[in-house]
């Protein structure tokens, strides 16, 4: 059976986290049989690039969620990607508007599901979520979050995971880096407070005897660069300065396209993930790390905890410097670590690729539609 998917969600080239993964499920999701059409979250009128963008929704326009709602509804099924500050209005309460005025089925993905939510946020959650056929998050913490603070049945939530694209996936063996090489320790994302970098570049100190190569890759989030400017960035060249570690610290300020990152991957020796966050339940760099094989130093957010554990990475304290760089250590110099690290990460990865996730997202789709005809709607 055909199935047409109307995904509501920021889309490239808007430099963020959910575009990109919206772009991949859209691309994962879309076949012969099957059309993905796209309406796009934008501040203003844009150029569409992308031939499966069908809609602009500008935020804040006065008939822009009931023009929203009449492309969705062209479809079978409505993928609504929801994080608070894409939409428009206190909170992103705009797209209640839209779930308001849709007779397609929704699938909702939760991707922020805050331990302690205000009182619109969690009634933007709940409303949602009641008016959705299928709910998703892409963690188990994130799942009993819903459950446990929520109220929602955990029956009605599926976890799927975040997907990573195929061509991440690496050869059956660890890469082995040449004894005169200088290890690379990399860190990639859009920059902003939060992500904890301070710490990893305080823990270069302590690291200066195997010389390594801390990579930051990524430019500023575009919110915070409007806002703060490059704040952040200079305040961490100015701490590697303080600290006598700028030679082992470098920056490459770009977005980098799939296949420039996916280079930067392979030539990383271990991915650090020093965020300072608590509640972060999703992280698509975590996923791709793993997906790529790559031995993970990480602090203890709750993505981190859950796919971790297995052993494909080794967890740390929040803004803990020596903590970090005993973990880099390890990882760098303990004897079959690394090796044994990667081959858990390519254990995990094939669950992580995007046709598999795919799959779960037409499986789940094919449920709601099918539950509709039971029930005569």
């Amino acid at each position: 059976m055909s199935v047409s998917y109307g995904v509501l969600s920021t889309y490239p080239p808007t430099p963020c986290g959910l575009a990109t993964f919206s772009r991949s499920l859209v691309d994962a999701l879309g076949s012969p049989e099957d059309v993905v059409g796209v309406v796009q979250l934008v501040d203003g009128p844009e150029e569409v690039t992308h031939p499966e963008v069908v809609h602009q929704w500008v935020r804040g326009s006065a008939e822009g969620a009931a023009g929203a709602a009449a492309v969705l509804d062209r479809h079978d099924v409505v993928v609504v990607q929801h994080e608070y500050g894409i939409f428009g209005g206190p909170d992103g309460a705009d797209v209640l508007e839209v779930a308001r005025r849709l007779s397609a089925p929704v699938v909702l993905v939760v991707h922020t599901v805050l331990v302690s939510p205000s009182a619109r946020q969690l009634h933007i959650v709940r409303e949602l979520a009641a008016r959705s056929a299928a709910v998703v998050t892409m963690t188990r913490t994130a799942r009993d979050r819903l459950v446990a603070h929520y109220g929602l049945d955990v029956e009605a939530v599926t976890v799927v995971p975040h997907g990573a694209a195929p061509g991440t996936a690496v050869a059956s063996t660890h890469r082995v880096r040449p004894a005169q090489q200088r290890p690379v320790v990399l860190t990639w994302g859009l920059l902003g407070a939060g992500k904890g970098i301070e710490w990893g570049v305080e823990a270069l100190d302590q690291l200066r005897d195997l010389s390594p190569r801390y990579r930051v890759v990524g430019r500023t989030h575009p919110k915070v660069l409007e806002h703060e400017g490059e704040r952040y960035r200079d305040a961490l060249v100015e701490r590697a300065r303080r600290t006598g570690v700028e030679d082992l610290l470098e920056f490459d300020a770009r977005y980098l396209p799939p296949d420039d990152l996916r280079r930067e991957v392979d030539a990383a020796d271990v991915v650090l993930l020093p965020y300072d966050s608590t509640e972060q339940v999703t992280s698509g760099v975590l996923v791709e790390a793993l997906a790529a094989g790559k031995p993970v130093v990480s602090t203890r957010f709750p993505h981190a905890v859950e796919v971790l554990g297995s052993g494909a990475g080794l967890l740390v304290g929040r803004q803990a410097p020596g903590a970090i760089a005993q973990g880099l250590r390890r990882v760098l110099t303990e004897p079959g670590l690394a090796e044994a690290m990667s081959a858990e990460a390519r254990r995990i990865a094939p669950q992580l690729l995007w046709p598999a996730v795919a799959q779960q997202y037409r499986d789940l789709a094919g449920q709601v539609l099918s539950a509709r005809v039971l029930a005569g709607v």
